[in-house]
Formats: C-alpha cells, sequence, structure tokens
C-alpha cells in the first residue's frame, strides 16, 4: 500500500493479525524515522498493532533535511491556524486510507505526536466525527483554543506530557491544555516531567504506552 504520505511502517512483531493502529506524528523539522524510535520498546507490548510514522507534507522551512505539518516562520495566528488547517485535511487523508488498508475503526487507532504532531494529534483526535481509542501529546499545545472549542465533536480520551524545562514550548500549554479540556468534560491525564527539556524521556515514553496499552486493553506485561 502506498499511502497519500511518505511513511515508516513498522507491523506486528511475528507477523501477528492487526487489530489496532498507532499513528505517530513528528515534530518541526523532523520526519517519520525520529518518532518510530518510540516504537523500538512500544511494539514488544502492542500486540496486534501496527505503527504508522508518515513524514509532514511539506519540506521545513528551516530544515531542508526535514518537514513540517505547517509553517512556523511567521507569528501571524490567522495564517499558522490556516496551515494547521490544510495539514489536518491532508493527515485525515491519510487517517481515511489506514482505516481501509487495515479495516480499522477509529475506536482501534491512537493519535500520537511529538511538538508540533501533538498540536496536529488532538485537533484532529477531538474534531472528528467518532472517538478515537486515545489520543497522546507530548511537548504540545492546542494551536488556537477559540477555534478548537467550536469544532469539537468527540470526548476522546487523552494523555498529555511535557518537560518542565521546555525552553521550546512551554510547559505553561500543558496547564492551559488541561483546563481547556476539562472545562470541556474530556477525560484528561496530565504529566509534567521534571528536570526535562523539549524531548521525549524514558520516563514519558513509559506513561506514554502504559496509557496506550490501557485503552486498547492489551494485557502483555
Amino acid at each position: 500500500m502506498t499511502f497519500c504520505l511518505d511513511t515508516v511502517i513498522i507491523p506486528p512483531e511475528n507477523q501477528k493479525p492487526i487489530k489496532n493502529a498507532v499513528i505517530l506524528l513528528h515534530g518541526y523539522g523532523g520526519d517519520g524515522k525520529d518518532i518510530s524510535m518510540l516504537t523500538l520498546n512500544w511494539k514488544r507490548f502492542l500486540d496486534n498493532t501496527v505503527f504508522l510514522c508518515p513524514n509532514g507534507h511539506e519540506k521545513c522551512a528551516i530544515n531542508p533535511i526535514g518537514f513540517q505539518w505547517f509553517d512556523l516562520t511567521s507569528d501571524d495566528k490567522k495564517y499558522i491556524l490556516n496551515k494547521s488547517l490544510e495539514a489536518e485535511d491532508k493527515i485525515n487523508d491519510f487517517i481515511n486510507e489506514v482505516k481501509t488498508e487495515y479495516k480499522l475503526s477509529n475506536s482501534n487507532i491512537v493519535l500520537c505526536g511529538f511538538s508540533q504532531g501533538s498540536m496536529m494529534s488532538i485537533n484532529i483526535g477531538v474534531t472528528s466525527d467518532n472517538e478515537y481509542n486515545c489520543i497522546v501529546g507530548f511537548s504540545g499545545k492546542i494551536i488556537n483554543k477559540e477555534n478548537l472549542q467550536a469544532r469539537i465533536k468527540n470526548k476522546s480520551k487523552i494523555l498529555l506530557i511535557h518537560g518542565e524545562q521546555d525552553d521550546i514550548v512551554s510547559s505553561n500549554f500543558l496547564l492551559e491544555a488541561k483546563d481547556f479540556f476539562e472545562r470541556n468534560k474530556f477525560s484528561i491525564k496530565t504529566n509534567l516531567i521534571k528536570n526535562c527539556g523539549h524531548h521525549i524521556p524514558v520516563e514519558a515514553s513509559s506513561l506514554a504506552l502504559n496509557f496506550i496499552k490501557k485503552n486498547l486493553e492489551i494485557l502483555k506485561f
């Protein structure tokens, strides 16, 4: 299968049948290979799960060997919102292809992302007509709260994790997102990792794995 986005695909171990999918969206200037490193451990505990790590649909404006979901070279909030909405369309097309290829529904799909990929996972996850299995975001934020507020269509379960010392995307955005989703009656969990900057440490990866495993009802340890 050739998807509309160039994608790193990690199939289940031992050629087990695919029952679930975890879609991992990279950060600004990264690529699918970068974020696929999470699967080195996760795949041992998530049976019957395919991992899909697509590249962004645009070359990164400041890193030509990397990709982006939307441009960040402008501070214009309307421009950023419009570019992020364009990215949503691209990613939703990709997700529909994944659902068709593997015969899955939203309830069998986990959306996960880092930084800009976290922002996209949040937006796509809660604006879909149907709930996703769950959403996991590392070091992200809500792009535009007013816009998202008007588009919420479901109450997918959410886990947000952030480094306390993140100097790229402030950890204050974690608190803002928690407040936003609690006010909108979501089931949301948050974790602030001490002595952590803008990256995914082992502690954060383990927290995310346990959350995903619980929601997919996979009991293998």
